[in-house]
């Protein structure tokens, strides 16, 4: 009798535990599918910018299930030097404005710089200071959904490649022929894809922290969290998955090492050795990728995921500076 009845309860038991399972998949696809499109669509709500971190695990979980609200970043601090405001427009018609500003000393070129995500132009200043105490001339962009473009959608470096390009061809224009293209975090990554993309031929490009790929920037969101560990890496495949389905792209093939192995312009790529957004792992991944003879892998062993020119300014002068000399046409 107690084993009829055992094989009575093993096929219940088994459908108990298929249908648990069913609802778990539903569910971790539905919080992909919310964080997907909310960490891609920008709000104007100025509420969202004084939010604090989340401090219990439950409050963390439910943002982490969710995905946090993106407020759009302004504009808080203005160049010191003159400049012209510029206005591009994308093939979708997305107007996307640039500060474009000369140096005060003999000129040696151009340098387009371009920010990371949640971040604006106006948080390279510090940077467009020096290429323009260096000599060089300096067009800063806004990326789509950021300080003062317009959009209201971020597709984390995918379809930003074109501002790279518009901005590119605006200084082409005016007759520039010596032209580097910086990128920091998220810039970095779209400065790599726009270059492949569109045949770019700058004289050189200056890559800080780039992400390796749309899922391990969203695995270190998790960290950030404090889920790290197992859940990161599924968390990281389906909201690349879902961005993909809503963004109409392929997540999963936004990797920027794939794309460095179209670069064969000198590149000088720069990291923070304390950084935990975008790991080790990741920077060597992206610099053995580059396929340009000519490139160099600078670590700042006190830098996190932050401007190292700021965390120290000898160093990025000297580098950067050399990498410019040696780099001229």
């Amino acid at each position: 009798m107690k084993k009829q009845n055992t094989k009575r309860k093993l096929p219940t038991f088994i459908r108990w535990i298929l249908w648990v399972l069913l609802v778990q998949f539903i569910l971790i696809n539905i919080s992909a599918s919310l964080y997907a499109f909310r960490l891609t669509h920008v709000n104007d709500d100025p509420s969202l910018r004084n939010s604090k971190p989340a401090r219990n695990i439950f409050t963390k979980t439910w943002r982490l299930f969710t995905g946090p609200r993106q407020p759009r970043s302004i504009i808080t601090e203005w160049p010191r030097f003159p400049v012209d405001t510029v206005t591009l427009k994308t093939h979708d018609g997305i107007l996307i404005e640039a500060w474009y500003g000369k140096t005060d000393s003999g000129r040696k070129g151009t340098v387009l710089l371009f920010h990371g995500i949640a971040s604006n132009k106006g948080m390279l200043l510090a940077e467009a200071e020096e290429f323009r105490n260096q000599g060089y001339d300096v067009m800063l962009t806004d990326l789509r959904a950021h300080g003062n473009s317009g959009g209201n959608t971020t597709t984390i470096g995918v379809r930003e490649a074109e501002e790279v390009k518009l901005s590119y061809d605006y200084v082409v224009q005016k007759g520039e022929k010596n032209i580097f293209i910086f990128g920091s975090s998220m810039g970095a990554v779209v400065v790599v894809k726009a270059i492949g993309d569109y045949e770019l031929k700058p004289a050189g490009a200056i890559l800080e922290m780039p992400f390796a790929s749309l899922q391990s920037h969203l695995q270190a969101r998790a960290r950030a969290l404090g889920f790290g560990g197992l859940p990161e890496k599924p968390f990281g495949f389906l909201v690349s998955f879902w961005m993909g389905i809503e963004r109409g792209f392929n997540g999963l093939k936004h990797q920027t090492a794939r794309y460095a192995a179209k670069l064969s312009c000198p590149v000088l790529m720069q990291w923070g050795a304390r950084d935990t957004y975008v790991l080790k792992a990741e920077t060597d991944k992206v610099f053995n990728s580059i396929a340009s003879s000519r490139k160099k892998l600078v670590i700042y062993d006190q830098a996190g995921h932050e401007s190292l020119l700021q965390n120290d300014p000898a160093k990025w002068q000297t580098e950067v500076n050399k990498f410019l000399e040696d780099g001229k046409q």
